[in-house]
């Protein structure tokens, strides 16, 4: 492979910002993995963010890359699964396995597909230096006749538009807006663009607590809401604490801290999996409730979203948790829902005292109105 620009890139990457900024190009925050795309004839490499190769978990990505881009470029985008009228990132995080034939398998059931949104190079042209209105030109241009897998994101310079999109995008799958100033160069691993997110807050259960790696502090809470059958389901963790934060935690969850599982909603699933670890392997998306709870087997399709299951990302990674008694309430701050849990880390806004735990239900949450992500991909 000889291309201007070479792997490993880091991408662009942007900040967080209340609200949509005037006077900016805009586009759809796609929730999917990062992905810097370089080919050179039949040479394909995909970088993720962190700079790693993904290319061997998406073999139908290069065959795809190979028929629909042009013979030498450099793309970024995102990498996404379609499934049903939205994204489903549960769906692409099983895509990353370690065996060729489990790999290969998924690549049929569960298609990726590439959103593109800006160009680093193409031909023998080096682009990063260009502006970034005068790089989308070139992006359309160059993929204006390419077919699925890969997909140009629609782009405008009309604010009022991009509100819109912000408000019915969402029900597809995606999480928000991006907006780039129209003459931005390129800028590896700098936040030099602006995102725009969904923020909401919810009331939780807090069941459990992690160690934090630096030592006997709180590292994250763990949070739970009731279904409507009574099964307390883990939907996610409350971190980013200040290290003063996580000192004053550990006093604040003293008289809540168990012995051990016995009695706890999650019980059940924490013995098993320590029983288990073939069902701690597991990589799947699910949650206390959604299996049997108290049968005593964790289904291995969602052991590895469990408090206690292995991280799918560092299998070195300890998520082992300490047991509350789930009398505490707290109040937190999310940007949307994957499934019936937090796509991203929550942020612990207060205690709530006031609030019976009982009271933490589903039924608090906002639903996104549905939204066709074909609508989405037409509004180029």
């Amino acid at each position: 492979m000889r291309l201007p620009v070479m792997p490993p890139v880091g991408p662009m990457l942007a900040k967080s910002v209340p609200d949509i900024p005037p006077g900016m190009l805009y586009e759809p925050k796609w929730d999917g993995f990062r992905s810097i795309v370089f080919r050179d004839g039949d040479d394909v490499e995909i970088g993720s963010r962190n700079e790693r190769p993904m290319t061997r978990y998406f073999p139908e990505l290069v065959a795809g890359f190979r028929r629909e881009l042009p013979p030498r470029c450099v793309l970024d985008g995102e990498i996404v699964v379609v499934r049903g009228p939205g994204l489903d990132f549960e769906a692409l995080q099983q895509r990353i396995h370690p065996a060729k034939s489990r790999v290969t398998l998924l690549a049929e059931q569960t298609p990726a597909s590439f959103i593109a949104f800006d160009v680093l190079a193409m031909g023998d042209d080096d682009l990063r230096e260009q502006p970034f209105q005068v790089r989308r030109a070139a992006l359309e241009s160059a993929l204006a006749e390419a077919g699925p897998p890969v997909f140009v994101t629609p782009a405008t310079d009309d604010e009022a538009v991009a509100r819109t999109w912000f408000e019915q995008f969402e029900g597809a799958g995606l999480d928000g807006v991006v907006a780039k100033p129209p003459g931005l160069r390129y800028r590896a691993d700098q936040r030099v663009m602006f995102k725009i997110k969904h923020a909401r807050t919810a009331d939780c259960v807090v069941a459990g607590f992690r160690w934090h790696k630096s030592g006997p502090v709180v590292g994250s809470l763990l949070l739970g809401l009731y279904e409507e059958g009574g099964d307390l389901n883990h939907v996610g963790v409350a971190a980013s604490f200040p290290m003063t934060r996580r000192r004053a935690l550990l006093d604040e969850l003293a008289p809540y801290r168990m012995d051990g599982f016995d009695g706890h909603p999650w019980g059940a699933w924490a013995g098993s999996i320590v029983g288990n670890p073939a069902a701690m392997a597991g990589s799947g998306s699910g949650a206390p409730g959604s299996g049997a709870p108290g049968s005593g087997a964790p289904d291995p399709a969602v052991a590895g979203r469990l408090p206690g299951g292995l991280s799918r990302w560092n299998r070195d990674k300890d998520l082992s948790w300490q047991p509350l008694r789930p009398e505490l309430v707290c109040e937190v701050a999310y940007d949307h829902m994957e499934g019936s849990r937090f796509r991203h880390t929550a942020q612990f806004r207060r205690w709530r005292p006031d609030r019976e735990p009982r009271s933490c239900t589903y039924a608090q949450l906002d639903r996104p109105v549905s939204f066709e992500l074909a609508q989405v991909l037409t509004a180029r």
